[in-house]
């Protein structure tokens, strides 16, 4: 196999459909700490560190950790079982699965939360490495998580990201990877254009066709 041997898949808007349950977490964080989520644009924090998203709400260390705390138990209790597969996502897996490829995620989402959503929805078993940030602040962007995936693998030649946020195009160019962007995730229009992915596809199925068609 040429070209692309390994993919790094972010979650949030790329693999799954988690909109519900995190803007539904986020309104009642919000509410919890007294700030009134109705002219708060949410989707912005579809996909960036929580810590990196409440630090824009709360001016003191203690707020934004307090805040983070909230969401993760809310999330954990209702959240995480508000999500469901894109269409065509686990047909995407397994298609790259069976054809030889390896498969990661590298989320912002910490490990440990992410891993019973990958369970629940059935597609934890094609992951060779499940790429996630950490509880505390040590991987707590997507540069971080992308480099710590980097480090599991044999190697790091052929490795290709797919996402679709802003974050996902950054830590890619950061860790010198090429980016797809995933169009039908969360991005506001024209937010990948500047980083100039090699691909964009707007369905699951396209990003299986095009990393099928890279080799």
């Amino acid at each position: 196999m040429s070209g692309f041997r390994t993919i790094l898949f972010d979650v949030d808007g790329t693999l799954i459909h988690s909109q519900p349950g995190i803007i539904h977490t986020m309104e009642y964080t919000f509410r919890t700490m007294g700030v009134d989520p109705a002219g708060i644009d949410l989707n912005q924090y579809l996909g960036p560190p929580l810590r990196k998203s409440f630090s824009n709400h709360f001016d003191t260390v203690e707020k934004v950790e307090e805040a983070v705390e909230l969401y993760r138990r809310q999330y954990a209790q209702v959240g995480q079982h508000e999500c469901t597969l894109f269409p065509g996502c686990k047909e995407l897996l397994q298609e790259l699965y069976t054809a030889g490829y390896t498969l990661c995620t590298a989320t912002c989402k910490p490990v440990s939360v992410v891993t019973p959503i990958l369970e629940e929805l059935g597609i934890r078993p094609y992951f060779t490495v499940v790429g996630g940030a950490s509880i505390d602040q040590s991987v707590d962007n997507k540069t971080a998580v992308i480099r710590l995936v980097l480090d599991q693998l044999d190697s790091r030649e052929g490795v290709l990201m797919v996402g679709d946020r802003r974050d996902d195009m950054e830590g890619a160019r950061n860790c010198g990877l090429p980016a797809l962007g995933a169009l039908y995730g969360y991005a506001s229009p024209g937010e990948l254009e500047p980083y100039h992915p090699v691909a964009f596809a707007n369905s699951c199925r396209e990003v299986l066709d095009y990393i099928i068609s890279a080799n």
